[in-house]
């Protein structure tokens, strides 16, 4: 090797280190500017724009929910209100694992493990940012357990809220309805924004179908938040004013009920199963709705666990299920008034034509009996008579002479065809057979054969019709005020909480049903007036300070063969007849009609007429005290 290439080149090494210097610095001074550009970008040409964003990570829209509408039975007794309780709430986007959060919570007891599925799927079905109540009420010693677990649970938080509050339990339940939280499937018929900070909403009845009026409209505040997202003070470090906007109470309700009359009925039903309607026929309005067994709505209010909701939904005597509504049973003899009056209306019989009843009917060319609830029958008898005794045989052979086409469309105009048009959601219709429907409801050809059997046996009630207590005070309303009818309603005015101006609510006229002659009404109604005045149901008008009009009905569970007799002793309980009342007072200016049913009850006369008595009692005697200054 040459010594040249042993000597080190001293020049060459700096000057190639000055270049890589120069490189350097001008890399530095690039980078420089880059920067100092963009903390002029953002600190001074954005400085308005990311100031407003950088208040919105530490300020919180908390929504304010609005109080829901209070309700009131016709004069303002108190049916629900509000109560202030605490829940727990939970908002996604702050809390780091959901699913671990929710099984701390099962551990320290606060939610059940059964729960967590559904709560998962609510949570996934609301926005991140949403508040989310996992659990609706909390008493004193569920808020101190979780006080002192608090720091476990970031994004969870008890809030103070107010919750509905069902005063008299389970006293005009199926009316009221209730109020639940809100489900996955709730979330897809609602506008959310309008539910905001909300965690319950109408299911039932009232409830339900005054959601929109109960339920008032949500406010909103905006707070000051720390990291953890906990509230704090503002010290003036905000470019702007946060915004407060008070939420709007829901509107108030007064019903049509009356408490007096409603707590009368739920005490007459008591250990009974089966529904009671009290209407004022002069305009529809429900005066009492009984379906009985009921259940507490404050259960559902708090929210239920899957062990209580089991317990009521497979409970045998059925407490969830409106039987006044949704209940449908053969009418029975309730509706004899009424053939008697299609009889008469289409000509085929006058009220002093006799029929001589033997126990039983005949149809022409046929062995087959249809026999009479009384086995030796009621000898001769007209059309005060057959409706004040009841004879079966009298009203199988005028309906055998009217024919199913003429039964059906009569007895539909009043209110027997279609489910009446409630105020409440819920309401099914029962059936009112003809020729027609039959085709509809059979497929087999042979089926859909109308037969004369399936009209003689129609013309008590029994057979393919079906009614729900509903229609059936439906059809006694009308009778009652000579074929002018209302449409039932709960709700009679809504008043503004913020201003008390009251809204009255017009009561709805349904079409008049007109006879030939309007002495028809009357025949038909001395007809019941006799069944209160020595006639089946006599002892239950017994001592009654004003006149009363009804009719007992039994309506048939099971089919009793040709040469059996019915005996109820040797019947399981629940195979028993249903018994049937209704009835009208005062006759000449009726102001209460009642219609009751009890499942298994055995005979109309001696056990549902009683219950309507006592209604009736309830409603009248105060007015005639008054009246008389006593």
């Amino acid at each position: 090797m040459s010594v040249r290439g042993l000597i080190k080149d001293s020049w060459r090494e700096r000057r190639l280190f000055e270049q890589r210097t120069i490189v350097v610095v001008i890399l530095i001074g690039l980078l420089s500017s880059l920067l100092l550009g963009r903390l002029l970008w953002l600190q001074v040409l954005r400085y308005d724009h990311y100031t407003q964003l950088s208040q919105g990570n530490r300020v919180r829209v908390e929504p304010l929910p609005a109080a829901r509408g209070i309700i009131y039975d016709r004069r303002g007794e108190v049916l629900a209100d509000n109560q202030p309780t605490y829940q727990l709430e939970l908002i996604p986007e702050e809390v780091p694992d959901v699913e671990t959060t929710l099984a701390g919570l099962v551990r320290i007891g606060l939610i059940e493990a059964a729960a967590i599925e559904d709560l998962k799927k609510l949570i996934r079905s609301r926005r991140s940012f949403e508040s989310i109540p996992v659990r609706l009420r909390l008493d004193d010693q569920e808020i101190a357990r979780f006080a002192v677990n608090r720091f476990r649970f970031p994004g969870v938080d008890i809030q103070t809220r107010l919750a509905r509050n069902y005063p008299l339990g389970e006293i005009g339940v199926h009316a009221l309805g209730y109020v639940g939280a809100i489900s996955e499937a709730d979330l897809k018929n609602i506008a959310r924004e309008a539910y905001a900070g909300t965690s319950t909403i109408g299911k039932l009845g009232i409830e339900s179908a005054y959601e929109q009026d109960l339920r008032g409209e949500n406010g909103r505040r905006e707070q000051l938040v720390n990291a953890r997202g906990r509230p704090i003070e503002n010290l003036q470090t905000l470019e702007r004013e946060l915004i407060f906007r008070p939420s709007r109470r829901g509107q108030d309700l007064f019903l049509t009920l009356d408490l007096n009359v409603q707590n009368t009925a739920e005490k007459a039903m008591a250990n009974r199963r089966g529904a009671l309607i009290a209407l004022d026929p002069n305009n529809g309005d429900v005066l009492a709705l009984v379906s009985h067994p009921g259940f507490d709505p404050n259960l559902f209010a708090r929210g239920l666990s899957n062990e209580e909701f089991s317990a009521l939904n497979t409970d045998p005597d059925r407490p969830l299920f409106n039987r006044a509504l949704r209940g449908t049973y053969p009418p029975g003899s309730t509706i004899k008034p009424l053939v008697a009056l299609a009889g008469l209306q289409y000509g085929v019989i006058t009220p002093e034509d006799v029929h001589y009843c033997v126990g039983y009917f005949t149809l022409p060319g046929s062995s087959r009996r249809f026999r009479d609830w009384q086995r030796r029958g009621h000898g001769p008898v007209n059309m005060r008579a057959a409706i004040s005794r009841s004879c079966d045989p009298y009203f199988y052979s005028l309906a055998d002479r009217l024919g199913v086409d003429r039964l059906h469309n009569f007895l539909g105009q009043f209110g027997l065809e279609a489910p009446s048009g409630i105020d409440i959601g819920g309401e099914k219709s029962g059936i009112l057979p003809s020729r027609e429907w039959k085709r509809s409801a059979f497929r087999n050809p042979q089926e859909q054969v109308w037969f004369p059997g399936e009209t003689v046996i129609f013309g008590i009630g029994q057979g393919y019709m079906t009614s729900t207590p509903l229609q059936v005070a439906q059809m006694t309303a009308t009778l009652a005020m000579r074929g002018a009818a209302w449409r039932p309603r709960l709700v009679a005015a809504l008043r503004d909480p913020q201003t008390g101006e009251r809204q009255e609510l017009a009561p709805e006229a349904m079409p008049v049903v007109t006879l030939k002659d309007n002495n028809f009404w009357k025949i038909a109604i001395d007809g019941m007036r006799a069944v209160m005045e020595g006639g089946t149901a006599s002892a239950a008008a017994r001592g009654a300070r004003y006149s009363i009009a009804g009719k007992s009905g039994t309506a048939q569970v099971v089919a009793i063969a040709q040469g059996e007799q019915y005996d109820a002793d040797a019947l399981d309980e629940r195979l028993r007849d249903h018994a049937w009342f209704v009835a009208f007072a005062p006759i000449e200016a009726p102001r209460i009609v009642v219609a009751v049913l009890i499942e298994n009850g055995g005979g109309g006369s001696g056990v549902a007429a009683p219950v309507a008595r006592q209604v009736m009692d309830a409603y009248l005697l105060p007015q005639i005290n008054e009246a008389n200054g006593t």
